[in-house]
């Protein structure tokens, strides 16, 4: 049986490093990053993917629609 999971997927050009997805995040793991995007801010990345409960919390709140969840089968 396959089971589903989610995780997302940053569109770190579109960031701008406001951070407001890294304070919505149940299982806290959307953090800041130190790399920084050709705009000059640092972006916002996923430290475990694998974690991901596909709430879309940080999805819904990004203003510059940064960030797309993913949802896949994986087959056991």
């Amino acid at each position: 049986m396959a089971k589903a999971f989610s995780y997302p997927v940053f569109k770190e050009d579109r960031c701008k490093g406001c951070a407001l997805c890294t304070t919505v995040c149940p299982r806290d793991i959307v953090k800041m990053s130190d790399r920084i995007n050709k705009k000059g801010y640092f972006v916002s990345t996923v430290t475990d993917k694998s974690a991901c409960i596909g709430c879309t919390f940080c999805a819904r709140i990004c203003p510059d629609v940064v960030i797309e969840i993913h949802r896949e089968k994986k087959e056991e």
